[in-house]
């Protein structure tokens, strides 16, 4: 057996690198809500790491003994030789000690999940590796997601004398009250904001309701009903995606200028659907054809006819992929940009994306375009996380009742 699959080594080797990796999250988390410098100390860190993890493994103290080492965490950490090293003052290195230490203990409990100190068999030793990896990924992939959107939300709360002062600082004066929205008032009173929201939301309604008026019947003619070159329409459903829309960006622009739809709302909504037809109607054949025929026969067998079927039986069962389709393509309205921003000049037709391109000026705060950008996310955050049970909830159970 490889001495890799030893506790006393598979333990110390993953307290280390596990306790690197929480003091360099704990040191950039704090960095950002402090302002204040906060960086991983990397060798003490394994030392840290290290020493707990042998202790862990070896049971001393059990679950107190790891909370005893998160302790000595937190005491080393304030006197300056902890695993972070800190140019902060006494509150700031206490929070973070005391952050760090109980992240560890408790975390790390979970990793090892009763590891024993002698010869591991395969399973317990890869048991323990993706306990370790399986923490990392939610660490990594969370801080990928939030760090943006934190650094995005605190600029658009500071002034401009404060980012001009110090542009890395993503605290906030909670003393500001109130006034720390001023830019979000700023952008609806001065910039016309909520007109571009106001469009942006009627914009991505309108694509959604013509593309399920043309992907339901589509969906359902190539999944159900039998005719010549039903397999190649099937297969090729997907190839408008094959072409890059900055090809089509020219030929568009020119039709739409020849036509007279460039920068106006019904060129939008006409193009928009072209966009977003060709994957409704991919989710939705799948879909279809995943649902019981029987039911459907049997509604034609009781005198009810193909569209009465699909109205009356086949939507009320496809209403999961419905709601997917329907919040997919809401999103792809209101993310629009590259279309939006060649089809439209005049400010009282832009879409949201457009209006937030519109406020990347050198003339306009920094702040006002992270305004419009938390503007422009938080509505979809908010729609999606309001319809993901929609999405994964089966409404097709019961529905063959024998």
């Amino acid at each position: 057996m490889s001495a890799v699959r030893f506790g006393y080594v598979t333990g110390p080797v993953l307290g280390a690198l596990w306790m690197v990796i929480l003091a360099t999250t704990v040191a950039v988390a704090m960095s950002f809500v402090t302002g204040e410098a906060f960086r991983p100390a990397v060798l003490l860190s394994l030392a840290w790491g290290a020493v707990l993890g042998g202790a862990a493994v070896y049971r001393l103290g059990g679950r107190i003994g790891l909370w005893a080492g998160g302790l000595l965490i937190f005491v080393a950490t304030i006197a300056g030789f902890g695993p972070m090293a800190i140019e902060a003052g006494a509150v700031a290195r206490g929070a973070a000690g005391l952050v760090l230490g109980a992240a560890f203990a408790w975390s790390f409990g979970l990793i090892l999940e009763d590891l024993p100190s002698g010869a591991l068999s395969r399973h317990e030793f890869e048991a323990a590796v993706i306990r370790f990896l399986t923490g990392f990924g939610y660490i990594f992939f969370t801080a990928i997601v939030l760090i943006p959107f934190y650094v995005m939300v605190m600029t658009s709360l500071k002034n401009q004398s404060e980012l001009l002062q110090n542009p890395l600082d993503f605290s906030i004066d909670l003393s500001q009250g109130l006034g720390l929205f001023r830019s979000y008032v700023e952008l609806i009173r001065d910039f016309n904001f909520g007109s571009y929201l106001w469009t942006s939301f009627y914009v991505s309604v309108l694509t959604v309701l013509i593309t399920l008026a043309f992907s339901i019947p589509g969906a359902y003619a190539v999944a159900r009903l039998r005719f010549r070159g039903q397999a190649m329409l099937s297969r090729s459903i997907l190839l408008i995606y094959m072409v890059p829309m900055i090809v089509l960006a020219l030929p568009i622009y020119i039709a739409f200028s020849v036509t007279g739809l460039r920068n106006t709302i019904i060129g939008i909504v006409m193009i928009y659907p072209v966009t977003t037809i060709p994957v409704a109607l991919y989710m939705l054949q799948g879909y279809f054809r995943g649902l019981p025929a029987e039911i459907e026969e049997a509604g034609l067998m009781d005198g009810l006819s193909r569209l009465a079927v699909i109205w009356k039986i086949t939507l009320p069962l496809s209403l999961p992929a419905l709601a997917s389709v329907s919040l997919y393509v809401f999103m792809i309205a209101w993310n629009e940009f590259l279309l939006a921003f060649m089809l439209l000049d005049d400010p009282s037709k832009f879409t949201l994306t457009r209006g937030i391109a519109s406020l990347n000026s050198s003339e306009i705060p920094r702040q006002h375009l992270m305004a419009g950008s938390v503007i422009a996310t938080v509505p979809i955050m908010a729609l999606f996380l309001g319809l993901e049970r929609f999405m994964t909830k089966g409404l097709t159970a019961g529905s063959v009742k024998g």
